[in-house]
């Protein structure tokens, strides 16, 4: 059992062996993160989470119940111990604490970690879950006024929304590309304008047919069939140089930004 912060320790599976090192800390809760239930210990509350001894386990989506839980033990004076054994967790940990220590569904760090899980979990790449899959725009849902639409620029259909671009830190650029011949138009700018030639986004539902049961592919516009981009489940690297994991890629010069102009700004440039 190793202090971490006052009033937590982290554990094996031994660490409840000793009920009287237990009472000398102080813990009245154990958490356990394991696939098996552990026996009860008398006098101290307990919470399970039922998850696999592999690097890939989902521990995430639980977190949020794991820190009110521990949080509760620490507030009432209490320590609470944590027993798990898994190295993998840390990374989950670390983008726990990147989203300000809450689950955050709609953050980009959150969708790029559900995707990145999904060849694991579904290696034929069949039936994915339909949460993956962000809305189409062309749907009923209204959206904020504050969101971009992008449209097809060839046809004008609507093909994702602001929220669906899940951005990336800028990569080294040309240095990155070493390894190729880069010439011509693929020459990366170095005169202040854009790097990113392209959007990265979460799938959308128009994507889903060509994205099932293939690792890569392209993606074509779903009304007037003009090529819009390429997806690919192993990664692809980006105009600035950084390798993005999965990638669901549109070109930048194949869509149009529409933006919204709000009801009070259009009541006030017709006055």
């Amino acid at each position: 059992m190793v202090p971490v912060l006052p009033g937590l320790f982290v554990g094996g599976a031994e660490s409840c062996s000793s009920p009287e090192a237990l009472a000398a800390a102080g813990v009245v809760a154990v958490l356990t993160v394991d696939a098996e239930e552990p026996p009860a210990v008398p006098g101290l509350r307990a919470m399970h989470v039922r998850a696999r001894d592999e690097p890939g386990a989902d521990l995430l989506s639980r977190l949020d119940e794991c820190a009110a839980f521990i949080g509760a033990a620490r507030a009432g004076g209490g320590a609470a111990l944590v027993r798990w054994v898994n190295p993998g967790f840390q990374g989950q940990l670390q983008l726990y604490e990147a989203m300000g220590c809450a689950v955050d569904s709609s953050s980009a760090l959150y969708k790029r970690y559900r995707l990145q899980t999904l060849t694991e979990r579904f290696p034929e790449l069949q039936d994915l879950p339909r949460e993956v899959f962000a809305a189409d725009p062309t749907s009923a849902h209204q959206a904020p006024d504050t969101e971009v639409l992008y449209r097809c620029r060839k046809c004008r259909r609507a093909l994702f929304r602001s929220s669906s671009i899940l951005s990336h830190t800028e990569g080294s650029g040309p240095a990155a590309f070493a390894h190729k011949r880069v010439t011509g138009s693929a020459q990366l700018c170095s005169d202040g304008r854009e790097k990113c030639t392209s959007y990265f986004t979460e799938p959308v539902q128009w994507m889903e047919p060509a994205l099932l049961g293939v690792m890569e592919g392209q993606l074509l516009c779903p009304k007037c069939a003009s090529k819009l981009g390429s997806f690919s489940w192993r990664g692809e690297q980006c105009s600035c140089g950084r390798w993005v994991t999965p990638a669901f890629q549109i070109h930048k010069s194949r869509v149009d930004e529409v933006r919204t102009l709000p009801a009070g700004n259009f009541q006030a440039a017709k006055t």
